[in-house]
């Protein structure tokens, strides 16, 4: 290592202010231009794949729905393919996302296309032979949904490899746009060849259409990432993701938002099928046009959504998503005309993107690279464990009172909800998240086996007694950016001999986990910890301590 010495009293790597290094740079320019993703081919040609695989899944998702209608008349039965198709989610988007952080994501979405084609293909032989019964068809739709929660954090954490930086939040909204494009034709389109050539040729039409999405990823040559000692191993990385989770308040203020919103809004999600048949005396093809009138919408949405930015912030614009969903769900409730139905769920379409992209978007400014695909999965946790347990609770309130009722309650739940959840304000997502890379290597006696620990860094600080109480205030701050990159336990002391000496304290569980945490650091990390710097007054810089957990036969 550079500059070593016996002397850990020379290791500045926690401690030290680097002036311009440490400050975070301005905050990356927005593209003027809400399409400009689509200019870089890499993400033109995924994106049109995966849209021609969405208009396959929601083509399936229609099949499997209404087929479920005529197995069963239970709205609990009806609501439990929604339930079954998040559930996995809800459970596996964690594990998921390490994944997507530790492995090759592009052969990793390969791999779960072949899986999701399994199960149509699975679907239509039984539907062609009549053998589908009401536990095949959720068993498959949960087979489906484990799929699904592989690839989702995985598909939105490769979006900054196909953009640049100042193209990312338009990039997220154009995903959310090509998923509303396939939500337009795919129900409408599955709803159209269910009633003209049957279950099984709809569930075809879904295999056919993961062809696209995998020819696209083999199309993508994906650089090979260099060989890294300090490449995370499932268990520690799950740990990690967790660590930073629980540490980031900015993630917690997104995930209280999207759970207040899309539990309550799930009902009209849950029950559609219902409404389409029972409400508004609707067929396949009619429930087909319901949900192409839901992607319309979101694509109208989308197409507003930079004149709807300037005009409110992230939080004006979950709150008028809530209350115009809050609304239709109200007016389906009184069975009105089906062409006035078709024209509200337009309004809910244009609502839920919105709600949806907003999130999203801010959830992916506020992540970091090295963690986003656990990050996200933790996102993708609490919205499809909101949409189960909306679903499986709004499918039994229907159950025991009546779909125009349940409608209502959600829409009055939502509605409240929304206003009380107003306070509770959007991170910004303007922090510059790019590694500062100012902490130098820490310095050892002799090489450290990466897998030795645990690791206890002390960094001293001379303060003055006038100071004591800013500097605890600016160190408690620091506390949070110490546990999001990797430290499991964190604290402050001070000397009762000598009072002006203040030593801060954390502990991460191996070596290696420290030398990572020197990866994570970023810019806006480094001016939170040069706001506690210019408190030291200390001869020279912050000394800095590694001290490790002394182990028989270790020298």
């Amino acid at each position: 290592m550079a500059d070593q010495t016996n002397d850990p009293r020379h290791d500045r790597s926690h401690g030290h202010d680097h002036g311009a290094e440490a400050a975070a740079t301005a905050p990356v320019a927005q593209s003027s231009s809400s399409f400009a993703p689509l200019r870089q081919k890499l993400f033109l040609v995924l994106w049109i794949a995966t849209v021609l695989g969405n208009i396959g899944s929601f083509i399936r998702d229609v099949a499997s729905a209404w087929i479920m209608t005529d197995l069963s008349p239970s709205p609990a039965a009806v609501a439990l393919v929604q339930a079954a198709a998040t559930l996995p989610i809800f459970l596996l988007a964690i594990p998921a996302g390490v994944l997507s952080d530790i492995l090759d994501r592009r052969k990793f979405l390969i791999a779960i296309q072949f899986l999701l084609a399994s199960v149509s293909i699975c679907l239509m032989g039984l539907a062609a032979s009549g053998l589908q019964t009401v536990t095949s068809l959720v068993l498959l739709t949960f087979v489906g949904g484990i799929g699904a929660a592989l690839m989702g954090p995985t598909w939105q954490a490769i979006v900054p490899e196909l953009v640049e930086r100042k193209d990312l939040k338009n990039a997220v909204a154009l995903n959310s746009l090509g998923i509303n494009i396939a939500r337009a034709i795919g129900p409408a389109l599955g709803g159209l060849i269910l009633a003209a050539m049957g279950a099984a040729f709809t569930y075809g039409m879904d295999v056919a259409s993961y062809l696209f999405v995998i020819a696209a990823l083999f199309w993508w040559k994906r650089p090979v990432a260099k060989a890294d000692a300090l490449t995370e191993r499932f268990g520690g990385a799950f740990r990690a993701g967790l660590r930073y989770a629980r540490a980031s308040r900015a993630l917690h203020v997104v995930l209280v938002r999207a759970f207040c919103f899309f539990a309550l809004a799930s009902s009209v999600w849950a029950l559609l099928p219902l409404v389409a048949r029972n409400l508004l005396g609707g067929g396949a093809g009619f429930y087909g046009i319901l949900l192409g009138s839901v992607g319309l919408g979101a694509i109208l949405g989308a197409i507003l959504m930079p004149s709807l930015r300037k005009a409110l912030s992230a939080d004006g614009l979950v709150l008028t998503a809530a209350l115009v969903t809050a609304s239709v769900m109200a007016f389906l409730s009184f069975a009105p005309p089906q062409w006035a139905a078709v024209l509200s769920l337009l309004l809910l379409g244009a609502a839920w993107i919105t709600a949806l992209t907003t999130m999203n978007g801010v959830a992916q400014a506020i992540l970091p690279n090295w963690v986003r695909g656990r990050s996200l999965a933790v996102y993708l946790t609490v919205f499809n464990g909101a949409m189960t347990a909306g679903s499986l609770t709004w499918g039994a309130v229907a159950q025991w009172t009546s779909v125009p009722v349940t409608l209502l309650i959600g829409a009055a739940g939502l509605a409240g909800v929304a206003l009380v959840s107003h306070r509770l304000t959007l991170p910004k997502g303007d922090a510059d998240l790019v590694p500062s890379s100012h902490w130098p290597e820490p310095l050892t006696a002799e090489p450290v086996a990466h897998d030795r620990g645990p690791v206890m860094i002390l960094i001293e600080y001379r303060v003055d007694r006038a100071d004591r109480e800013p500097f605890l205030a600016a160190l408690a701050e620091l506390s949070a950016e110490r546990r999001r990159d990797g430290a499991y336990a964190w604290g402050v002391t001070e000397d009762t001999a000598d009072p002006g000496l203040m030593v801060e304290w954390f502990q991460v569980e191996s070596w290696a986990e420290h030398l990572r945490q020197h990866q994570r650091v970023s810019k806006a990390d480094a001016d939170v910890q040069a706001s506690v710097l210019r408190f030291h007054r200390g001869e020279g810089r912050a000394v800095v301590r590694h001290l490790l957990a002394a182990e028989r036969g270790q020298r």
